[in-house]
């Protein structure tokens, strides 16, 4: 398949062009259509089929082909990758400044999208779509046409979703394995370099015979290739597949990744997008429009600023691109809800979050001495675990507009409770190949029952993130 990607350069640059024109479809027209009415559905409506492509399907089945295939959506089919690099074959090709290689942009770029789309109602209206992936995709174009000659900036730096892309990517059994080896040899002299000797017995100079050097690949993420150990930061477009005779595309174990590299490649950044991110403003963006709790705490700031005639934040006149606004839907949001939203995301990342750190760090401190970096390393055992909770909270809105479709799912909840159990199950098999791999290490290696008692506060951060999706699907 490697090779094919290869060989067949031209069928994916079709391929990539023809997602890039449903894409600007899909998120252009909408945004210039009336918004449909109660009977619109799908097969008679642009913005209903464009709302289920988007946030029923594109979104929640992306993040389950890149735990499958690593990220062969972003060199294959990503439009905003395409539409960079095709920028930055045409723009200024500067050098990457040093700003954007910020270790941070990852997190902030998640956190702050993921905000923002709830605050305009990403998933319901189509020009607060065309606003967040649009002004995304622009962003992209940009940056292409500034930074890089031919490369992918964008997708490698600043790019909302490359993050947890990469994060989801390490569990892939498929890469682009580099044979150290056999690349040395070929860069090594030809087999004609040997010694004879004369008449006198006197040798003769040594005849060296050196190969061409092989094309450079097109690398569009910039990827350092013979030095490419992992998947997360490998598009998987196939152009390096057979690069010195080096690179080919191999199966894997899901754990390696996670448990081999993660021992010195997890950082910090990582570990608050993992922690904070999907297991913190992820549940928050997916639980406040849900809970009783915030209709409880709402009415109750309302009441005390109805009693004291501050009405203000009562208000509703935010324009549409910064908070809600349509009053044609019944859907517009105050001041005040909005504050409450940014206050209920908020506190959910750091009690979700914040408990869940707290029992990684009592799992490292029970292994053994304390260290930072295994702290980072372990929390990499959660991946599993944080990408079901993104794809559980999306899928809902797939079984939503599935709904309105007439098509109800009523084993739903069945399979959400396998699905929760299974991605527990993995992020407990992680976390217990990590720390064997900690008793490996000298010194001195571990006992067992240090490894048990490091894995119950692991399973106790396992089951707080469970209650999370508990209260959305069952309690609430």
């Amino acid at each position: 398949m490697g090779e094919w990607l290869r060989t067949h350069a031209h069928v994916v640059r079709r391929l990539q062009w023809l997602v890039v024109l449903v894409y600007a479809v899909l998120l252009v027209v909408p945004a210039l259509l009336p918004l449909p009415g109660p009977t619109a559905r799908a097969w008679n409506h642009l913005t209903v089929l464009a709302e289920f492509a988007f946030w029923g399907l594109w979104w929640p089945f992306v993040l389950v082909s890149m735990v499958l295939f690593g990220r062969l959506w972003c060199g294959v089919l990503c439009p905003e990758g395409t539409l960079t690099e095709w920028a930055a074959r045409h723009g200024r090709g500067l050098g990457v400044p040093r700003w954007m290689r910020w270790g941070g942009w990852p997190f902030v770029a998640f956190v702050g999208t993921t905000v923002y789309g709830q605050m305009v109602s990403v998933y319901q209206y189509p020009k607060a779509a065309l606003l967040v992936l649009g002004g995304s995709t622009v962003a992209a174009l940009v940056v292409g046409y500034l930074y890089t000659r031919g490369k992918r900036a964008w997708c490698r730096y600043l790019c909302p979703v490359n993050g947890v892309f990469a994060l989801l990517s390490k569990l892939a059994p498929m890469h682009y394995r580099v044979d150290d080896e056999a690349w040395r040899r070929s860069l090594q002299t030809g087999a004609e370099a040997a010694a004879h000797a004369g008449p006198a017995g006197t040798p003769q100079p040594i005849r060296i015979v050196r190969r061409a050097a092989a094309p450079a690949v097109d690398c569009a993420p910039m990827q350092p290739l013979r030095h490419m150990q992992g998947a997360s930061g490998c598009h998987m477009c196939g152009r390096c597949s057979g690069h010195q005779g080096a690179i080919a595309l191999q199966w894997r174990s899901p754990t390696h990744e996670v448990v081999h590299l993660g021992a010195t490649e997890a950082t910090h950044w990582q570990t608050w997008l993992i922690v904070f991110g999907l297991l913190g403003v992820a549940i928050g963006a997916f639980h406040w429009s849900a809970s009783p709790w915030f209709v409880a705490i709402k009415q109750a700031i309302a009441t005390w600023l109805v009693e004291r005639d501050i009405y203000w934040p009562l208000a509703d006149d935010a324009p549409w691109w910064l908070l809600t606004h349509y009053p044609d839907q019944n859907d517009v949001f105050t001041w005040l809800d909005g504050a409450l939203l940014l206050a209920y995301i908020g506190a959910s990342a750091l009690v979700w979050g914040g408990v869940t750190l707290a029992l990684l760090a009592l799992a490292v401190r029970l292994a053994g001495p304390w260290s930072r970096q295994r702290l980072h390393h372990l929390a990499q055992a959660l991946i599993p675990l944080a990408g079901l909770g993104v794809f559980l909270g999306l899928s809902a809105i797939t079984l939503t507009l599935l709904r309105g479709e007439g098509v109800f799912v009523p084993w739903a909840n069945a399979a959400r409770l396998a699905l929760l159990a299974a991605a527990s199950a993995w992020s407990l098999w992680l976390a217990a190949a990590i720390v064997r791999h900690w008793q490996g290490q000298q010194p001195p290696p571990l006992a067992p029952a240090r490894t048990l008692a490091a894995l119950l506060p692991f399973a106790l951060a396992l089951a707080w993130v469970d209650s999370a999706w508990g209260w959305l699907f069952w309690w609430w």
